[in-house]
């Protein structure tokens, strides 16, 4: 059995993609959770992961490191994981990869807290440029598979879980954006069934969100 090992994603958004990957795909996993941030911490990866970050991914006696290439191995399991036209998949692995390597202002000032409700942060230009490129891509990839499903592609790729950590961002510092952005982020929150088995989200936030966002 595959074997998830990750630091707590209501906090880590590099834990929670794999993990919603995994959890997506339909195949069985276990998920070994490690504490960060403790003295006993960067040992207790190792024992898992050669790089001492999480999260990593244990196929018998293949290690994958790095969220997105665990997220590679898995669609090589799970084909579905990314659309099955070629010029989708190349977008969605675009703006993937987009996502992990980029809106690094985002990261810095709004880091990820799903437990937290913050909607009176400073934002930098830079971090609202970030905010505006990420609107981009979700009206540009809605207007064109807004009849196939309710996320980026239509049905869940693997893109979906990469934006995921923004969905819960835009939701903790209350993030004003335009309304097909925001029905945008209001169907995927809701298909991601977080809203129903909340990963440690406040009472409060799920209120500000539904009121907020989720008609």
């Amino acid at each position: 059995m595959l074997k998830l090992v990750i630091g707590d994603h209501n906090y880590s958004s590099w834990s929670l993609r794999p993990w919603l990957v995994l959890k997506q795909s339909g195949l069985p996993f276990e998920k070994v959770s490690i504490r960060l941030r403790e003295s006993t911490t960067k040992a207790e990866i190792l024992k898992h992961s050669p790089s001492g970050k999480v999260p990593c991914l244990i196929d018998s006696q293949t290690v994958v490191w790095d969220s997105l290439a665990i997220c590679e191995y898995i669609a090589e399991k799970v084909p579905a994981l990314w659309p099955a036209d070629s010029k989708s998949r190349a977008e969605a692995r675009s703006i993937s990869a987009e996502m992990h390597s980029g809106f690094v202002a985002l990261r810095h000032m709004l880091p990820m807290d799903v437990t937290a409700s913050k909607p009176h942060t400073t934002r930098t230009a830079d971090v609202e440029a970030d905010i505006a490129r990420i609107v981009d891509i979700w009206e540009s990839c809605r207007s064109r598979f807004v009849d196939a499903g309710p996320f980026l592609f239509g049905r869940f790729t693997i893109a979906d879980a990469m934006f995921a950590p923004v969905v819960w961002r835009f939701i903790t510092y209350e993030v004003d954006l335009p309304a097909a952005s925001r029905n945008c982020l209001a169907r995927r929150a809701k298909s991601f069934s977080v809203i129903k088995s909340p990963l440690g989200i406040s009472s409060t936030l799920r209120k500000s969100a539904r009121k907020r966002y989720f008609p």
